[in-house]
């Protein structure tokens, strides 16, 4: 696997045991420690890949600390529980928390849950990328009609011709029609 993975229990047999799964499944850096406020600490100094947080831990439980660490890294956070309760899987579902993984804990159940929440931030960053890109192209879109109207009005001619000519000018001066755009709006304005 090669990535590398913070865990968080305040019980040491139970950081011991998940290590002991992790490293089989080729876990590369395992950072531990014991609650909450170390785990935001750790993850913020040494930014793993995703972290695995015990809910119930004193002072800092590992929702908050989730939320914290959320707040700087685009890591999948999965809960390590004993019991689920309606009201921690709602504060969890909020946090973004990707996968929940029940005490005692299997090996099998592991290697799945660890992978569908990283395929799953996976996709979530690439249809933000994509979000930023169709942004991207709405704003230019409004800047090329902006340019194409002041044409209209200037030289007395249509839609398709202000935009025909547009192209034209671009093709000409080979530019991007954006370019052309933007040239027409300084001119004029």
């Amino acid at each position: 696997m090669g990535k590398s993975i913070l865990i968080c229990d305040d019980e040491s047999l139970i950081r011991m045991n998940l290590k002991g799964m992790l490293e089989e499944l080729g876990f590369d850096d395992i950072f531990e420690c014991e609650n909450g406020r170390k785990a935001v600490e750790l993850a913020l100094g040494t930014f793993p890949d995703m972290a695995i947080l015990d809910v119930a831990m004193p002072g800092m439980d590992g929702i908050t600390a989730a939320i914290e660490i959320k707040k700087k890294l685009k890591i999948p956070i999965m809960l390590l529980t004993s019991a689920c309760d309606s009201a921690t899987i709602k504060r969890a579902s909020s946090a973004g928390i990707a996968a929940f993984l029940t005490k005692p804990l299997r090996k099998q159940d592991l290697l799945p849950a660890i992978e569908i929440a990283l395929k799953h931030v996976e996709e979530i960053e690439e249809l933000k990328e994509k979000i930023d890109d169709l942004r991207e192209v709405i704003e230019n879109r409004k800047i090329i009609e902006k340019a194409k109207g002041m044409l209209m009005e200037k030289s007395l001619i249509t839609e398709s011709e202000a935009y025909r000519s547009m192209q034209k000018l671009a093709m000409d001066k080979r530019k991007s029609l954006l370019q052309i755009a933007n040239s027409i709006l300084n001119v004029k304005s």
